[in-house]
């Protein structure tokens, strides 16, 4: 019998699905103390949790059993992917789940914003009957600007087109033909602040995002623009709409979520009567909650059954000896994504990933997967897991070509990755070392011998004498760390590029001033 825990509250219809197999028994203990389930987790093959259960490394080091953890919704920090990787256990979400809820409640934001419905309810309701004083705006002829296209922001301008508004749109992996194909112009960011009415975001929150929405961009928009974010709370900054809408630059907002929920009563958001809020309500709808239960249950469903896996987050290899051999594979080719896209300019257009040497034996797929993976991860973080990623990309046009050769050149195995945008062509190849660590080892035409980590500086210079010191004394008066540094160039005198591996996040800030030292071309902040 095939045992399975469901931590939190799910929908009948969910839950349902499951009793419904012969081979399963389902447990439905709500409200466990993280004691009380470390001492249950034993005994269970599967976990269904929403955002209450925190399946932390404690918990899943304690899981004897335990198969998959499921959980109902997009988020995954309450789940230690690391701790449940190395344990092989698959961890699934239901990403798509409230995508139809979530684009309902933004085109319900901008109906609201335009017709002033919610002032014009509560005056009403005072007996009042002030029509003069809501006058609102038509949607005809408008133009929206969405800022993130996935399955959210393609869902908004579906709707948003029959109300016969212009569409722009920006997502740096978005294809331009793929868009102009469903009437939507893809555009840059400054473009889309400059000539939008409207603007929704549907991004996730990451360092690249935070205040993506601030007083520099404010002072790009039209007069009386009209600001939407049912995405993530401190995508738009808060203090810097406040001031927009009170000079008047910003028409109104509507918020649906916050940088701190709930929101402090104090908050000006809460005083200007022009600015309309919802208590994250994004996915608060009946048929949204059952979908997440659904898709939850049937995904468990099928990967218990051996049917297939599907929105896992995480690909632990299930056979004992591939595994063995493609593990270290996997944990480059994500890297080796991960670098890339942050290294190169423009909209991706295509992927050709070449694999070379002994690994050719095997099936690479879930290279492609990973690789993929971490190409999308920075921009599309937890919507983006391995098992979509090479969907995502295709949705956006991304052609991926696949080459393998059992030839061993230069390496015994190597993995290159060649992305073509609309601007640049870059090519970067990476290896294992002799303990099986990820190296990248060529970046275009420079050799290089560099172990990725966590934050990087990525330079290209002119190989100029006392350069190198000059720039670690700039570095250590910035207060950054070097922990190594990989150098590779074309001949001496010529073209140089360096990475530097550090121990502090790189800031925006930091980058600016190293492009204005002398003899630098260029200067990257890499996160992996």
């Amino acid at each position: 019998m095939i045992k399975i825990l469901v931590s939190d509250p799910l929908s009948e219809e969910g839950l349902k699905i499951l009793k419904e197999v012969k081979e399963f028994e389902v447990d439905v203990k709500t409200d466990l103390k993280p004691e009380e389930l470390k001492g249950i987790i034993k005994d269970y093959d599967a976990l269904l949790i929403r955002s209450a259960t925190k399946a932390n490394k404690e918990i899943i080091n304690a899981a004897v059993k335990l198969k998959v953890i499921g959980r109902a919704g997009v988020g995954l920090d309450n789940v230690d992917l690391e701790a449940a990787t190395q344990k092989g256990i698959i961890v699934m979400n239901t990403p798509g789940g409230n995508t139809i809820s979530t684009a309902e409640h933004t085109v319900s934001m901008i109906l609201s914003l335009s017709r002033n419905i919610p002032l014009a309810s509560a005056s009403t309701r005072k007996g009042e009957w002030k029509r003069s004083k809501f006058m609102g705006v038509e949607l005809y002829a408008k133009v929206l600007g969405i800022i993130g296209f996935g399955r959210i922001g393609k869902e908004v301008a579906k709707r948003a087109l029959s109300f016969g508004m212009r569409i722009l749109a920006y997502d740096p992996f978005l294809s331009r033909e793929v868009a102009e194909a469903e009437g939507i112009e893809v555009v840059e960011l400054k473009e889309l602040f400059g000539q939008a009415d409207y603007i929704t975001v549907h991004t996730p929150m990451t360092e690249e995002t935070k205040h993506l929405i601030s007083d520099e961009e404010f002072a790009l928009m039209k007069e009386g623009v009209r600001i939407i974010n049912c995405a993530r709370g401190g995508i738009v900054d808060e203090v810097a709409l406040v001031k927009a809408v009170k000079n008047g630059k910003v028409a109104g907002a509507a918020l649906d979520v916050f940088e701190k929920e709930p929101v402090p009563p104090e908050s000006d958001l809460l005083k200007l009567d022009n600015i309309i809020v919802t208590p994250h309500l994004g996915a608060s709808t009946e048929e949204a909650q059952v979908n997440v239960a659904i898709e939850v249950a049937e995904i468990v469903r099928d990967a218990l059954l051996g049917k297939g896996i599907r929105n896992a987050a995480n690909y632990p290899c299930l056979e004992a000896e591939v595994c063995k051999m493609l593990d270290p594979y996997m944990a480059l080719s994500e890297k080796l994504g991960s670098f890339s896209g942050q290294l190169i300019e423009g909209r991706f257009q295509e992927l050709d990933i070449s694999y070379s040497g002994g690994i050719a034996a095997y099936d690479l797929s879930p290279l492609t997967m990973a690789l993929c993976k971490g190409l999308l991860l920075p921009i599309l973080k937890e919507n983006v897991n391995f098992i979509n990623a090479v969907s995502l990309a295709k949705d956006r046009g991304i052609k991926i070509k696949e080459a393998k050769s059992s030839k061993e050149d230069e390496f015994v195995n190597l993995i290159q990755l060649a992305i073509k945008t609309d601007k640049e062509i870059r090519i970067i190849s990476g290896t294992l070392s002799g303990n099986k660590q990820p190296r990248i080892v060529k970046i275009d035409e420079y050799y290089i011998e560099l172990a990725p980590s966590q934050d990087m500086i990525y330079i290209e210079n002119w190989d100029k004498r006392g350069l190198i010191g000059n720039l670690g004394t700039f570095l250590a008066e910035e207060g950054i760390n070097i922990a190594a540094m990989s150098i590779g160039r074309d001949k001496p005198g010529g073209k140089a590029i360096s990475v530097w591996n550090v121990d502090s996040r790189v800031s925006g800030e930091l980058i600016q001033k190293i492009k204005k030292l002398e003899n630098i071309l260029t200067a990257k902040g890499i996160k992996l």
